[in-house]
């Protein structure tokens, strides 16, 4: 929470000059630009070369090592002197910046480029539409479905790729802390709601021998699921419930000492989130705990997350379903509270900024 209240003092008043302000305006105006060239310097391998050069090459050396023709090569490294992830010496050698450098190396911006060049990118040309009707205008672009969700294993290849990468990026790396979490109370059979391709149940069951994890999502997400897993260690003890957790009259399985919900619950809109929460809280014992694992965007430690996080919300609106985002954990917790459920602890700084609520049924 100290994040969000060192943003609200930054952004409750102007801190640029007029030249800086302007600055950004056109930054602003030119951005589609700017990602796609810095897209393009990666991909031809313009980046790295400098990396490896550390005193700087010609015009000419780049475009004769990197394959690009003297045109290119001017317009690409032009370009990029301005937007700052090279700069030039007085004897007009290109050289790597810092802000180049964490392009090239920083796994978490080449996961956002990938994920927003073939995922977004055509598509946020609709958002206009996509928030006016509350409905993914973007997904047009690869196919006519309500979401994203149904179409996922239909997507491109590229596209499936990114998208996954993206996703598992973010979530993989909390893992590990995440299992300590669940399985400290010595939990035996789990639910994982919206469990996708099954990378967290297969952790579940490696993890722990005795445990037996139900995986409840889309019929063609299992298809995918049962194919990820297949043949890994405790596979067996994985597994499918099908469902589609938008329809209010999707009850949930009984019988669970947890219910896991991983980055699954800012696919839904508010009202959304209540009807599955209450459907789930319905289904519990007293003892049973319900854990849900999100990127709270007011709840990072550096702002540049919290950053990417509020720009993600603009893919749900445009591209996944039209209608969710990257929750507020405030919104969350009284979206809990709405579906009889409280919050009995909560788990920060796991993985890259993952937050863990706790849940229990409240006591009447």
């Amino acid at each position: 929470m100290k994040l969000f209240e060192s943003l609200r003092k930054r952004y409750g008043k102007e801190s640029r000059t007029a030249l800086e302000a302007q600055r950004l305006a056109h930054e602003i105006a030119f951005a589609p630009v700017v990602f796609q060239v810095t897209r393009v310097m990666l991909k031809a391998g313009v980046f790295r070369l400098l990396a490896d050069h550390r005193d700087g090459l010609t015009q000419a050396q780049i475009a004769t090592e990197c394959g690009l023709s003297d045109y290119a090569a001017q317009v690409l490294l032009e370009s990029s002197l301005t937007i700052g992830t090279v700069l030039v010496t007085d004897d007009d050698r290109y050289v790597l910046s810092k802000a180049g450098w964490f392009v090239l190396t920083d796994k978490m911006v080449e996961a956002n480029i990938d994920f927003n060049h073939d995922v977004n990118y055509l598509g946020l040309f609709s958002l206009d539409k996509a928030l006016a009707t509350g409905r993914p205008e973007g997904l047009k672009v690869f196919g006519k479905w309500p979401t994203i969700y149904e179409g996922l294993s239909r997507l491109p290849e590229q596209v499936q790729k990114s998208w996954f990468g993206f996703d598992h990026f973010y979530s993989d790396c909390s893992f590990d802390e995440a299992l300590q979490v669940v399985f400290g109370t010595r939990a035996r059979t789990l639910l994982d709601v919206g469990g996708n391709t099954g990378r967290w149940a297969a952790r579940c069951v490696a993890h722990d021998p005795d445990v037996n994890v139900t995986v409840m999502d889309l019929p063609q997400q299992l298809e995918m699921m049962r194919r990820q897993v297949k043949g890994q260690p405790g596979a067996e003890r994985i597994h499918a419930f099908a469902a589609n957790l938008l329809d209010p009259a999707q009850a949930f399985p009984v019988g669970f000492d947890a219910i896991w919900m991983s980055q699954f619950l800012d696919c839904f809109s508010e009202s959304q989130v209540v009807s599955i929460l209450s459907r789930a809280a319905a289904s519990m014992y007293s003892d049973t705990r319900l854990y849900i694992m999100e990127t709270f965007w007011d709840r990072q430690k550096f702002e540049t997350a919290a950053f990417c996080l509020a720009q993600t919300s603009v893919y749900f609106t445009a591209m996944a379903n039209g209608n969710s985002k990257m929750y507020h954990s405030d919104d969350m917790i009284r979206c809990v509270e709405q579906a009889g459920l409280r919050v009995d602890r909560i788990h920060d700084g796991l993985g890259m900024g993952h937050t863990i609520l706790v849940c229990r049924r409240k006591i009447d």
